[in-house]
C-alpha cells in the first residue's frame, strides 16, 4: 500500500496530506522518462567516444586490410607496367623493325586517358586518394595492354606473310653486274651532268649497252609505264606492296604493261638513253612509305658482304651523276 505523503502548510502550521490528480502524475512521469532519456543518450555517446564496440572493431580491420590490398595491387600493377613497357619497346625496335612495320606512335600507346572524371564516385571514400589512384593505373594498363594485342595482332599477320614480303622487297640489282663494274653513281649529292650544279641524286645508276635487260627487283604489280622528253624519259614504276615502289627510268623500250603482275627478275625493259641522260644507263629508285631511300641497303640478295663493300665504294666515289 502506496504511504501518504504530507507537506507543511506554514499558514496553519499544520501538515496537509498531499493529494496526487492524473495530470500530475502524468507530469511526473514524462519528467522521469524525459531525464532517463537524456542520461541514457549521453552515456551512450561518452561510450562510444571512450570505447569500441566489437562490430566497430572488425570495420575497422576490415578497411585496414582493404586498404594494405589496395596498396598491394597498385604494387603489382606497378610490376605490370614495367612489363608492358619493355614489351612496347621490344614491339617497336625489335619485332616490328623485323618485319618492316613502323613503330606504333607514343600518341595511340598513351592516348584516351583525360577528358571526364570517371572517379567521381569514388572521391567520397575513406582512402579515396589510393582507390582513385589504383584505378586509374589499372585503367590506363588496360587500354595500353590492348593496344599492345592489336599490334601483334598485325605481327602475326605479317609473320604470315613473311615469305610473300620477303618475295616482293626489292632485293637485287636492276641489271646484271657482273664484277660490279657497271656501278655508275650512288645516293647523295652528285654534280649535275647538264647544269653542272650540285644537286641530291635520289637513286644509283648503272651503266650499260642500249638494250641491256632490266629486271625487276622483286615481285609487284606495274603501277605505271610512262614516256617523256625529258625527266627520266621512258620510265616504269613498279608497287611491291608492303610499302615498297621501284622506279627504272631512261628506257629504250617497255616490256611491261600497267596492270602486270612481276616476278623478282622479270625482264621489264631495256636500258636507254632517253630523257634527261648524258649516255646509256638505267637510273634506278627505291621508295618505302612515299619516300626515297638508298637502294643500296636493298641487294642483300644477290651480293656478298665484300661485294656489298665495294659496290658501295664504287658508288660513293663517283662525283657525277649520269642523269
Amino acid at each position: 500500500m502506496v504511504k501518504a505523503k504530507y507537506k507543511f502548510n506554514p499558514e496553519t502550521l499544520n501538515y496537509v496530506k498531499v493529494e496526487h490528480n492524473l495530470k500530475a502524475k502524468l507530469s511526473r512521469l514524462l519528467l522521469f522518462f524525459s531525464v532517463s532519456l537524456v542520461m541514457s543518450i549521453a552515456m551512450t555517446v561518452i561510450f562510444l567516444q571512450f570505447y569500441e564496440t566489437p562490430k566497430t572493431k572488425m570495420l575497422k580491420r576490415e578497411n585496414q586490410r582493404l586498404e594494405t590490398q589496395y596498396e598491394l595491387m597498385y604494387k603489382n600493377l606497378e610490376d605490370v607496367d614495367k612489363v608492358l613497357t619493355d614489351l612496347q619497346e621490344r614491339d617497336d625496335n625489335l619485332y616490328r623493325v623485323i618485319f618492316e612495320a613502323d613503330p606504333i606512335p607514343t600518341s595511340v600507346r598513351k592516348a584516351g586517358f583525360g577528358g571526364i572524371n570517371k572517379y567521381a564516385q569514388l572521391e567520397s571514400l575513406d582512402n579515396s586518394e589510393l582507390v582513385i589512384k589504383t584505378a586509374r593505373k589499372l585503367d590506363i594498363i588496360s587500354k595500353q595492354a590492348y593496344v599492345q594485342s592489336k599490334s601483334y595482332d598485325e605481327l602475326v599477320k605479317l609473320a604470315l606473310d613473311k615469305e610473300k614480303m620477303l618475295a616482293s622487297i626489292p632485293a637485287v640489282m636492276p641489271v646484271s653486274n657482273k664484277d660490279l663494274k657497271r656501278t655508275a653513281s650512288g645516293w647523295g649529292f652528285r654534280i649535275d651532268p647538264v647544269y653542272k650544279i650540285r644537286r641530291f641524286h635520289y637513286g644509283m645508276d648503272f651503266s650499260a649497252p642500249i638494250g641491256t635487260e632490266i629486271y625487276s627487283t622483286g615481285d609487284g604489280v606495274v603501277k605505271a609505264v610512262k614516256t617523256s622528253r625529258s625527266g627520266y624519259g621512258r620510265w616504269v614504276i613498279i608497287d611491291h606492296g608492303f610499302g615498297y615502289e621501284t622506279l627504272y627510268g631512261h628506257m629504250s623500250k617497255f616490256n611491261v604493261k600497267v596492270g602486270e603482275k612481276v616476278k623478282r627478275g622479270s625482264v621489264i625493259g631495256y636500258v636507254g638513253n632517253a630523257g634527261k641522260s648524258t649516255g646509256p644507263h638505267l637510273h634506278y629508285e627505291v621508295h618505302k612509305n612515299g619516300k626515297a631511300v638508298n637502294p643500296q641497303f636493298y641487294y642483300f640478295k644477290d651480293l656478298t658482304p665484300e661485294e656489298y663493300d665495294r659496290m658501295v665504294a664504287l658508288s660513293s666515289n663517283t662525283g657525277q651523276s649520269m642523269d
